[in-house]
C-alpha cells in the first residue's frame, strides 16, 4: 500500500521530469539558434580585422575620406545586434535553468517535509516501471547540476566578449562548441526513457 507521502513524492517527480522534458526541447532549440549568431560575430571580428589590416588610402576608395570611420561604425553596430540577440537567448537558457531549479527545489523540500515518514525499503525499492525514489531524486538533481553549470559556463564566456576585442570574438564559436557536454545530454535523454513508463502512469 502506498503511503499518501510517497503518492504526493510520486505526483511531484512526474511533474518534475515533465518539465525536464520540455527543458531539454526548448535547451537544444535555443543552443541550436545560438550557434548561426557565433558565426556571424566571428565573421564580424574577421571582418574588422581584414579592415584594420587595409591602408584604404592607398587604394582607389582613398575618394571617400571617412569610408574606412564608417565601415568600422557599421560593423561595431552589427557586432552589437548579435550581441544583443545572444543575450536575449542567454535570457530563455537562464529560464530553463530557473525552472529546473524551481521543479528539483520543490521536490527535495517535499522529501525533506516526508522523510520521517519514510523507511529506506520505501526511498529504494523499485518495479520494472517505477524507478527508485533515491534513483529519481538523483537524476533530476544531475539535470538541474548539468543546466545550472552550462548556463554559468556559456554566460561567463558571453560576458568576455566585447567588440574591441577581435581575438575573443575570432575564437567565440569554437569556445562555445566546446562547451557542449553531448554525454550528459545523453543521460538525460536516458533518464527520461527510464521514467517514461512512471511518468504517463498517472
Amino acid at each position: 500500500m502506498s503511503s499518501p507521502a510517497l503518492l504526493s513524492l510520486h505526483q511531484a517527480l512526474r511533474k518534475g521530469f515533465q518539465s525536464l522534458e520540455n527543458i531539454q526541447k526548448v535547451w537544444s532549440s535555443v543552443l541550436a539558434e545560438c550557434s548561426p549568431l557565433l558565426g556571424s560575430l566571428g565573421n564580424l571580428a574577421e571582418q574588422s580585422r581584414a579592415l584594420s589590416n587595409v591602408q584604404l588610402s592607398d587604394t582607389p576608395l582613398r575618394v571617400f575620406p571617412d569610408l574606412e570611420e564608417r565601415l568600422r561604425f557599421k560593423l561595431l553596430q552589427a557586432m552589437d545586434t548579435v550581441l544583443g540577440k545572444l543575450n536575449e537567448k542567454m535570457s530563455s537558457l537562464q529560464s530553463c535553468r530557473d525552472s529546473i531549479s524551481n521543479q528539483v527545489s520543490a521536490v527535495l523540500q517535499l522529501y525533506e517535509h516526508n522523510r520521517d515518514s519514510l523507511d529506506v525499503l520505501t526511498v529504494t525499492e523499485r518495479s520494472t516501471t517505477i524507478p527508485s525514489l533515491s534513483d529519481m531524486l538523483e537524476w533530476l538533481q544531475d539535470a538541474e547540476r548539468h543546466y545550472r553549470q552550462q548556463f554559468l559556463r556559456r554566460k561567463t564566456l558571453l560576458q568576455t566578449l566585447r567588440p574591441d576585442d577581435l581575438s575573443l570574438l575570432e575564437s567565440a564559436p569554437t569556445r562555445w562548441k566546446s562547451l557542449e557536454s553531448p554525454s550528459a545530454e545523453d543521460h538525460i535523454t536516458d533518464t527520461l526513457c527510464k521514467v517514461s513508463f512512471f511518468v504517463e502512469s498517472q
